[in-house]
């Protein structure tokens, strides 16, 4: 009785869905479409400047020796044979099939002027080709119309596609203003994203229910990432720099919970010493401060080796054994658990209403309960928050969806009802709704200010139904105008 009505869920939750999402891809998000024009020619012309400058290189006529007249700059092929053929550099990541990758990440540790120079021409012709392009043969007048899907992804989390408005670049910051500074309000509207902060991990709370890593991320003042870096790197809490909590978190900490494992991390945080720059108690190099604790070198980081003793490799082996089996022993006996189920009856069922089958990696059985069972909490908030909007008749609208994330076209005299309305729903609804959800879920708020696009958004605290100055937490304002002109 309870498959059948956790079915009907779902498919009420899809359906639900299917008919706000047209309604918010009718919406569409305005475009600065004579900025969009400018900014092809922009960076057209640097794109040539790049490929005259390259052409005038020593390398690429010794690239023209090798290759005589089938030679193209453009070849990722080409260049890897000159790169580390004949150059002599080393690759440092490599593809499944032994080849080396020449992706902008990979090619970040070639310190050479021609190999960046290469790379930056190739991100501006992808940024044209592939992003540009794509907005600019969508948009109808001045508003882009992407099509967001619900029947695409394995794990049920949406997509998005005419063009894909869920791929537009972040990390890179330059190309991220380049898209970003397109999006703009309606007139006499602005941009609102919000955010729903760590989902993920709340909702891997939900299913494996360990009180260890509840009480984390419940608590004012506990601090996993930072308990994780003091561990992997022999330092005390306070000792902890936001690098090293950067390190831990992102490769350590969100790696083991997507399923990767210690040969992988070690590497990773490893090479993050000399990226991150981290430094020791004493100011020293990190690993002179390790090697005092018994740490003297990284380790083979070959998973067909076993880690020796007295390397960071061998330590990280420690640290994960203790990450799963003592700090967060209820979690990992839920993941080996879940994943036994799975291997006997060839599926597992979401929460939220959904079963799943197929062939799948260990990896993605863990991890698609919490990936589709966090986008149904953003599209169960979603179809209440857009139709209250036509409730109250607003003339404010969602215009778009990121796995995560809402994003608003919100009228400025309707601001504050807005996050009002968001607030509710995600503080409340939501969990009266989700029974289930056994955390708080909190919502993030970032906003343009009027006159401005996507990328200039800025972070905006919203607590007890007031207004929190961006700066001073001490400082509140019931009062709309006021708060705009703080933004500004």
């Amino acid at each position: 009785m309870r498959i059948d009505t956790i079915r009907q869920e779902g498919y009420q939750l899809l359906q639900d869905g299917l008919c706000e999402l047209s309604m918010i891809e009718a919406n569409g998000i305005r475009i600065d479409v004579p900025r969009l024009r400018k900014t092809k020619k922009k960076l057209t012309r640097r794109i040539k400047i790049l490929r005259d400058e390259l052409q005038e290189d020593e390398v690429w006529s010794d690239w023209r020796k090798r290759f005589g007249f089938k030679s193209n700059l453009g070849s990722r092929a080409q260049f890897a044979t000159i790169l580390f053929d004949q150059m002599g550099f080393k690759a440092t990541n490599t593809t499944d099939g032994g080849r080396a990758k020449m992706d902008e990440e990979s090619l970040q540790d070639v310190d050479h002027p021609f190999v960046r120079k290469w790379s930056r021409m190739q991100k501006y012709e992808k940024t044209i080709g592939t992003f540009l392009k794509g907005i600019e043969s969508q948009i109808v007048g001045d508003r882009l119309h992407p099509a967001f899907n619900l029947h695409t992804v394995r794990s049920y989390r949406s997509s998005s596609d005419s063009p894909n408005f869920q791929n537009f670049p972040v990390r890179d910051k330059e190309i991220a203003k380049i898209i970003r500074t397109l999006f703009i309000a309606s007139d006499d509207h602005l941009l609102a994203e919000n955010d729903f902060k760590g989902i993920e991990v709340s909702m891997s709370a939900c299913y494996h229910k360990d009180p260890n890593f509840i009480s984390y991320i419940t608590t004012p003042g506990k601090d996993m990432h930072r308990d994780m870096a003091a561990q992997l790197y022999c330092l005390e809490p306070d000792q902890v720099s936001k690098d090293a909590r950067y390190g831990a978190k992102n490769k350590f900490v969100f790696p083991q919970f997507y399923g990767d494992y210690f040969v992988t991390c070690a590497k990773s945080l490893w090479e993050w010493i000399e990226k991150g720059k981290l430094l020791g108690p004493d100011g020293e190099d990190l690993r002179i401060h390790m090697a005092s604790h018994g740490i003297l070198d990284r380790g083979a980081c070959d998973p067909s080796k076993k880690p020796v003793a007295g390397t960071f490799e061998k330590h990280v082996k420690e640290v994960e054994n203790d990450f799963w089996n003592n700090r967060f022993q209820r979690y990992g006996k839920w993941r080996k658990q879940w994943y036994d189920q799975y291997a006997e009856l060839g599926h597992f069922d979401l929460k939220t209403g959904f079963r799943v089958h197929g062939a799948f990696a260990r990896n993605a059985v863990v991890n698609y309960p919490v990936q589709g069972s966090a986008f149904h909490c953003l599209l169960w908030t979603l179809i209440r928050v857009n139709r209250k909007l036509r409730k109250y008749k607003m003339k404010s609208m969602l215009v778009g969806q990121i796995h995560d994330s809402l994003i608003g076209d919100i009228a400025v005299d309707e601001l504050r009802d807005y996050l009002e309305i968001v607030e509710d729903v995600v503080t409340n609804d939501l969990r009266r709704h989700y029974t289930w959800i056994n955390v708080p879920m909190v919502i993030e708020y970032e906003l343009a200010p009027p006159g401005s696009s996507w990328h200039d958004k800025k972070e905006f605290n919203f607590k007890d139904g007031r207004f929190v100055h961006p700066t001073n937490s001490k400082r509140t304002t019931d009062n709309t105008t006021k708060f705009l002109r703080a933004m500004r």
